[in-house]
C-alpha cells in the first residue's frame, strides 16, 4: 500500500492512496472464513458450507470491506504521523472514478483532506473590550413596580371598559342568543377598538362580528361555534354588555410582598421598593454580560484570524448531513456556522492557554439557574433547592439540553479568564441607548 500527498494550498491535501492485492489478500480471506463459520445456509451444517459457495455469496463484500478497512486504517495513520488538525473527515475527490471492485485488481483512490491552522492568540493589558453598564433610572424602577402589582392583582368589575380590561357580554341574532362571553378589548380589531373604550354595563349596539373580531378562531370561540361554520353566519348582532371587569393593581399589603418576594422577605414599602431597584439591576446586569459576551466573542474571533477552508467545509457539511440540507440552504446558514467554528477553536485554544476546567458543580449550577429562570417565566419564584436540584439534573441528563449547558459553562469560564487578562473598557449608558446597541 502506498499513499502520496499533493499540497493544494496551506489548508487543503490531496491524499492518494494505491491498494494491491497483496495488501487486502489476507484481509478478505479471514472476512470469508468469519463469513463461512457464521453461515447458515440450508443443506449445510453450520461451518460446513463449501468455501467455493462462500466465495460466491460474500466474496464482492469481503473485498469491499477488507478495502475500505485499509483505506480507513491508512488515513487515520497518516493523519497521526503526520500531526495533521484536520476538519471534519477526509472526502472522496470530486474526481474519483467509479471503482471496479474486481477480486485481484490494484486500486487506486483519492481522497481530499482539508486542516485548520494553528491558534495565536496573545492578550494584554492593551486588548480592550467594551462592557455596557445600565442605568437604573427611577422611570424604570416606577414601571416595574407598576408592573409587579398589576401582575398580582386581580379582575374586579368596573364602571367602564379601559384599553386593557375585559367585557362580559351577550350576543343575540334573532332567537339565537350567546350569552356570557368574554371579550378582551385588547382582540378587537385596531379599527374599532377605540370605540369599545369607555362602553358601560348595561350598553346595547349592533355590531358587525367579522369586522369587530378578524382573528377566525377567537370570533368562532365568542359564539360558540364551529370555524367552519362562521362563513355561513350574519355577522350583524346586537351586542348587549352585561359586566365590565378590569385589572385592579395587588395592594401595598403584607400578603402581597409575601407572593412576590417571599414569605417575610419583605415588610414595607421602602423594603419592595428596594426589591424593585436590585431584581431592575439583576436583570441589566444579565443583559450586561450577554453583551460583554457577545462582544468579547467577536473581538476574540477576530484577533485571532483563523483561516478556514470554506469550500471543503461546505462540501463535508452536505456529505455529513446526508444531503438533509441542500447546498442552498448550507450557503444560508454558513457565515453563522463559521462564526461559531472559529469560536470554538478559538475557546478550546484559550481554555488549554488558562487553564480553564468544568467541574460537575459548575454545570449543576449553570443548570439551576435556567431552571429557576424557566419557573420564573411561569411567575413561579422561590422554588425549594431540592425542586431545583432535581430539574436542573434532568436538564443535564438530556443530551441536546446538557451539550448547551456544557458549551455555556465554557464559554463562561472562559471569558472570566479573559476578563482578568484584558482591559474592559466601560461605559455607563441608558437602557434606551443599550437596546439601539448593534
Amino acid at each position: 500500500m502506498n499513499i502520496s500527498q499533493n499540497k493544494v494550498d496551506d489548508l487543503n491535501l490531496e491524499l492518494t492512496l494505491t491498494i494491491g492485492k497483496e495488501d487486502y489478500a489476507d484481509r478478505r480471506k479471514k472476512k470469508l472464513n468469519e463469513h463461512r463459520r457464521t453461515a447458515e445456509i440450508k443443506g449445510f451444517r453450520k461451518g460446513m458450507v463449501p468455501m467455493s459457495l462462500v466465495e460466491r455469496i460474500y466474496g464482492q463484500s469481503a473485498l469491499v470491506d477488507s478495502v475500505n478497512d485499509i483505506i480507513a486504517d491508512s488515513l487515520n495513520g497518516f493523519i497521526k504521523e503526520n500531526s495533521l488538525k484536520v476538519v471534519g473527515e477526509p472526502l472522496p475527490s470530486e474526481d474519483q472514478p467509479q471503482t471496479e471492485w474486481v477480486n485481484g485488481n490494484d486500486f487506486t483512490f483519492k481522497f481530499d483532506v482539508a486542516t485548520t491552522p494553528e491558534v495565536v492568540l496573545d492578550l494584554s493589558k492593551d486588548d480592550r473590550i467594551p462592557y455596557y453598564n445600565i442605568e437604573v433610572k427611577d422611570s424604570a424602577k416606577a414601571e416595574m413596580k407598576e408592573n409587579l402589582l398589576k401582575q398580582y392583582g386581580s379582575l374586579e368589575e368596573g364602571q367602564a371598559a379601559g384599553a386593557d380590561d375585559f367585557i362580559i357580554v351577550d350576543f343575540e341574532q334573532g332567537d339565537t342568543k350567546v350569552e356570557g362571553t368574554y371579550v378582551a378589548i385588547r382582540n378587537i380589531d385596531e379599527a374599532v377598538r377605540d370605540s369599545f373604550i369607555g362602553i358601560k354595563p348595561g350598553e346595547t349596539r349592533e355590531i358587525n362580528v367579522n369586522e369587530t373580531f378578524t382573528n377566525e378562531s377567537d370570533r368562532a370561540s365568542m359564539l360558540k361555534v364551529k370555524k367552519e361554520d362562521l362563513a355561513t353566519l350574519d355577522p350583524m348582532f346586537k351586542m348587549t354588555v352585561k359586566t365590565v371587569k378590569t385589572f385592579v393593581s395587588a395592594p401595598m399589603t403584607q400578603e402581597t410582598f409575601d407572593k412576590i418576594f417571599g414569605e417575610g422577605n419583605v415588610k414595607s414599602e421602602e423594603e419592595f421598593d428596594a426589591k424593585v431597584a436590585e431584581r431592575l439591576q439583576s436583570e441589566y446586569s444579565q443583559e450586561s454580560e450577554f453583551r460583554f459576551t457577545k462582544d468579547a466573542k467577536d473581538y476574540l474571533v477576530k484577533k485571532a484570524a483563523i483561516a478556514l477552508p470554506e469550500k471543503f467545509l461546505k462540501r463535508w457539511i452536505f456529505v455529513a448531513n446526508d444531503g438533509k440540507f441542500t447546498m442552498e440552504e448550507i450557503e444560508k446558514e454558513f457565515d453563522l456556522f463559521l462564526e461559531d467554528f472559529r469560536w470554538n477553536m478559538v475557546r478550546g485554544y484559550l481554555m488549554d492557554k488558562y487553564q480553564v476546567k468544568v467541574e460537575e458543580a459548575d454545570l449543576l449550577a449553570s443548570a439551576k439557574a435556567f431552571a429557576a429562570y424557566q419557573f420564573a417565566m411561569y411567575g413561579i419564584g422561590n422554588v425549594p433547592d431540592d425542586q431545583l436540584e432535581t430539574y436542573a439534573k434532568n436538564i443535564l441528563s438530556q443530551e441536546k439540553e446538557g451539550r448547551r449547558v456544557l458549551e455555556q459553562v465554557e464559554d463562561q469560564k472562559t471569558l472570566e479568564a479573559v476578563r482578568g487578562v484584558v482591559t474592559l473598557d466601560e461605559k455607563t449608558v441608558s437602557v434606551e441607548e443599550f437596546r439601539e446597541l448593534k
